[in-house]
């Protein structure tokens, strides 16, 4: 149980974090770690179904859910004097949830719609899990969090009721309360309402299977008669928080700050200022994952210039910075920047919530949370310069276009 107490007004947000998510999916049944995401808010025996959220909006509070591979979250912001009435709801569905077949089937339909409207109408997110497939091909991490349309079609009320009696139980969370409340005003309600229900004994391990060495670089192609504007992006496998050793992940971010963060770095200068042939050019380092990370770069063309070209130039800027390094001005200011945000989220009760709630989920510890802009500070050029190499490495890689219909002859 974490606490962040914020006494600036008499609201607090309630979030409970559970050690499951997309990557504890079942093989060959994704998308049921997601469904609980909606399965959660049709009722208890105390709770009629959709009556959760009715409740926390009647009192002036919002709530949701949110999956990702690594945990599965649900928050509600309300007043502070209503906080025992929603720790008393979420106890009440981390044991006791209800749903029958009717419900079950209906809400799988809602989620396959949720797929179709959300990936498979929308070209560059085809892309994208089509390029997480290949990146990942054993490990869970390219299995998209949603599930596959035909395995989300195929799941069953038993398989998804086993699933939720053992993961979701006291013993697998995480609870994280910001605003205004202290330790000692939220122990006794923690007790009250989350230490009376039953653990699950012998809670299963997460291990997850890894992938196979890199064989080279992997190149994917997709053309819709949505696209009006080509794109080209590249996601490489990364270390993370939860698997590096010392600095590296920070070392990591900077890096990657440095080479596409923002309007100042390397990518868009050279490729949207300098050489003008891009609208837009970019990276980011998605360093927080349980079982690895990513990194990724990213480009889109100014009208009647190639991917080719494009991505040419992409590469060059690459081989460059891989060569010479940061310059130390590269280097201070994104280590500014990326310590200037975190400063900037401790002003917001909900962004710390999801930090402390997200890290200790992935693996990371209080102290990580605590200490996470020193160590960014403390990153040396070296330490940049030798995960940018490691990192960006094309054999690790895989590269996608995407396109418009070809034209017919």
């Amino acid at each position: 149980v974490v606490v962040i107490t914020d006494r600036r007004a008499p609201v607090v947000t309630h979030m409970l974090w559970y050690r499951v998510g997309a990557g504890d999916d079942p093989r060959g049944q994704s998308g049921v770690a997601h469904f609980f995401g909606h399965l959660m808010f049709k009722g208890t025996r105390e709770i009629a179904p959709g009556e959760f959220s009715r409740t926390v909006a009647r009192n002036g509070g919002d709530d949701n859910a949110f999956t990702s591979w690594d945990y599965t979250a649900y928050y509600e912001r309300i007043a502070r004097d209503r906080l025992e009435l929603v720790m008393r709801m979420e106890a009440d569905r981390m044991r006791n949830l209800r749903f029958s077949d009717e419900t079950f089937a209906s809400e799988r339909d809602v989620i396959a719609e949720e797929r179709r409207q959300r990936t498979d109408n929308n070209p560059g997110a085809i892309l994208g899990e089509r390029m997480r497939a290949m990146l990942w091909p054993h490990h869970p991490y390219g299995t998209p969090v949603v599930g596959w349309l035909h395995e989300i079609n195929a799941l069953d009320r038993e398989t998804a009721l086993q699933f939720y009696q053992t993961w979701y139980a006291p013993n697998n969370a995480i609870l994280v309360v910001a605003g205004d409340v202290n330790a000692e005003e939220l122990r006794p309600l923690a007790e009250r309402y989350y230490g009376r229900l039953r653990p699950t004994r012998n809670l299963p391990a997460r291990t997850w299977v890894s992938d196979p060495p890199n064989v080279g670089p992997m190149r994917v192609t997709h053309r819709d008669e949505k696209v009006r504007q080509p794109s080209m992006s590249r996601i490489y496998r990364a270390i993370s928080y939860g698997t590096d050793e010392g600095r590296q992940a920070h070392a990591l971010d900077v890096a990657i700050e440095i080479l596409g963060g923002s309007e100042t770095s390397r990518l868009y200068r050279a490729l949207v200022e300098d050489q003008r042939i891009a609208v837009s050019a970019g990276a980011g380092a998605s360093t927080s994952g349980l079982g690895g990370g990513s990194a990724s770069v990213w480009a889109t063309p100014i009208e009647g210039v190639s991917l080719e070209t494009l991505e040419a130039a992409v590469d060059r800027v690459i081989a460059d910075y891989l060569r010479d390094g940061p310059t130390d001005a590269e280097l201070a200011r994104a280590k500014s920047s990326l310590s200037a945000a975190a400063i900037y989220a401790r002003d917001s009760q909900e962004s710390m919530a999801n930090i402390y709630g997200a890290s200790l989920a992935q693996g990371e510890s209080i102290e990580d949370v605590v200490t996470w802009a020193d160590d960014i500070a403390a990153v040396t050029r070296e330490e940049a310069l030798t995960m940018a190499r490691q990192t960006l490495d094309m054999d690790a890689s895989v590269t996608g276009w995407l396109l418009p219909p070809e034209e017919a002859e």
